[in-house]
């Protein structure tokens, strides 16, 4: 079981772009589709033409949640699938055997938006990327509860997924989205909503009914809601989130 508030949040999707939008959708939830990608004025136009719709995502809600004090706070970004996409232009030149894209490759890997992110602002501290299948947001939280327990102030979580290459959808096992979240994680005790989450092989209730939401996304509207619990069960563990104060 870990504990943690969340001090500060931002997130960004197709239609969502503000904090009214999304307590709003909260409220009745639906699931973002389109094409609109976030502007991202506070990176300038060179670096911001390297980075594609998903990094946009990403970084946007990173810089929105990004305060002058936090350059040595640590970050943790979290995707299911990363950038896929580029992976799939790769194995593309691959089949037709042609000369592989340096930058492709290396704006494929897992951790590449979390780089991008810290040159972006010469960010010096521990940045981690993370994947953990459909339960990725939770991956993320319990290692962020790691790095507040280790004596972190405050670490910045960053969620983000975008709708799978048609060439893979028959394996989706969960509704598609573009979406990018940030929560600002401190301990307990620190003003804002504090949140709890456990986790076994039982659940402790039925799950939750979904909204035909990605995981990710069901994690964010339970915040933004005013549920007091929501019971996710996913590969065989049962994640619990419960609502204080």
């Amino acid at each position: 079981m870990i504990g943690f508030t969340v001090k500060q949040w931002a997130a960004w999707a197709p239609g969502l772009t503000d904090q009214d939008a999304w307590r709003a959708w909260a409220r009745a939830p639906w699931r973002p589709t389109g094409e609109e990608t976030p502007a991202l004025p506070e990176v300038p136009a060179m670096q911001r033409r390297r980075i594609e719709r998903l990094g946009r995502m990403a970084i946007q809600t990173a810089c929105w949640c990004r305060e002058a004090q936090d350059e040595g706070a640590p970050l943790v970004f979290a995707s299911r699938h990363g950038d896929v996409a580029r992976s799939m232009e790769l194995l593309d030149a691959l089949a037709r055997e042609e000369p592989l894209s340096p930058t492709t490759f290396g704006l494929s890997v897992h951790n590449a938006i979390a780089a991008l992110y810290s040159i972006i602002h010469g960010a010096r501290g521990n940045y981690l990327a993370v994947a953990g299948g459909k339960a990725t947001a939770e991956a993320a939280c319990v290692e962020a509860a790691g790095l507040l327990a280790d004596g972190a102030s405050e670490v910045r979580v960053v969620v983000y997924d975008a709708p799978l290459p048609p060439i893979y959808g028959d394996f989706a096992d969960e509704p598609d989205a573009g979406f990018a979240w940030c929560w600002r994680l401190a301990p307990r005790g620190a003003e804002g909503a504090h949140l709890q989450l456990d986790w076994n092989g039982t659940p402790a209730a039925p799950p939750t009914p979904g909204a035909g939401l990605p995981h990710g996304l069901e994690v964010l509207r339970f915040l933004l809601s005013e549920e007091r619990e929501l019971q996710l069960s996913e590969d065989g563990l049962h994640w619990r989130w419960q609502r204080h104060g």
